[in-house]
């Protein structure tokens, strides 16, 4: 049997460094819907900790590339790793259309996605750091199961949105609008829920 060194493990705190990079993305979201101005400064600097997640997940890969032994599974460790870059990719893409699509105000559906996907993002992050003792861990399966939940919640809160905008908003232009923002907030969530599903996968291999 091969053994997993100390080196090789380094995958796992790619991830946390990563699922970071998230969780600061998410709280940088929230705190532009919430207090809504200097917009275009802050969906900057939301972009910058874009770049930021980019750079983790590229060492994650070249890390791959030079390892003969991994943790877990190849593809599993590429699976992870971009779709915890995804996350961040629908933080930032949510973020510029508020500059895009010229947006005034904020809807309180829409704060209530991103106060979620803040939430989420930090469980996302817990699951990271268990992942390293799966084997161990007494509440990474918690952790999954909370994901989901989130994700579920998200769900009711994004059919409820949509109705509303559908049934009360008379502009055709903010029904587009509203209609693809809140589109990418549901889908950070769904990203997440991805990444929890992948790990679930990943126990059950390797447990």
């Amino acid at each position: 049997m091969f053994k997993v060194s100390p080196k090789d493990e380094i995958f796992f705190d790619f991830f946390v460094a990563t699922a970071e990079n998230a969780c600061r993305a998410a709280e940088l979201l929230e705190e532009l819907m919430i207090n809504y101005v200097n917009v275009r400064e802050k969906v900057k600097i939301i972009e910058e900790a874009e770049h930021e997640c980019d750079k983790q997940v590229h060492k994650i890969l070249q890390q791959l590339n030079r390892s003969f032994i991994t943790p877990i599974d190849r593809e599993d460790i590429d699976l992870i790793a971009k779709e915890l870059d995804n996350i961040t990719d629908n933080i930032e893409s949510t973020a510029h259309r508020f500059n895009m699509f010229n947006v005034q105000s904020i809807h309180e559906d829409a704060i209530r996605l991103a106060k979620l996907i803040t939430t989420c993002t930090k469980e996302v992050k817990a699951l990271m750091v268990e992942l390293k003792n799966m084997k161990k861990s007494k509440v990474l399966t918690e952790k999954i199961i909370e994901i989901n939940r989130l994700e579920n919640e998200a769900d009711d809160i994004f059919r409820s949105a949509i109705t509303k905008l559908f049934v009360t908003e008379k502009e055709p232009l903010e029904v587009i609008k509203w209609k693809e923002i809140y589109d990418y907030l549901e889908n950070t969530l769904d990203v997440c829920e991805d990444v929890a599903n992948i790990v679930e996968g990943v126990v059950m291999k390797h447990t």
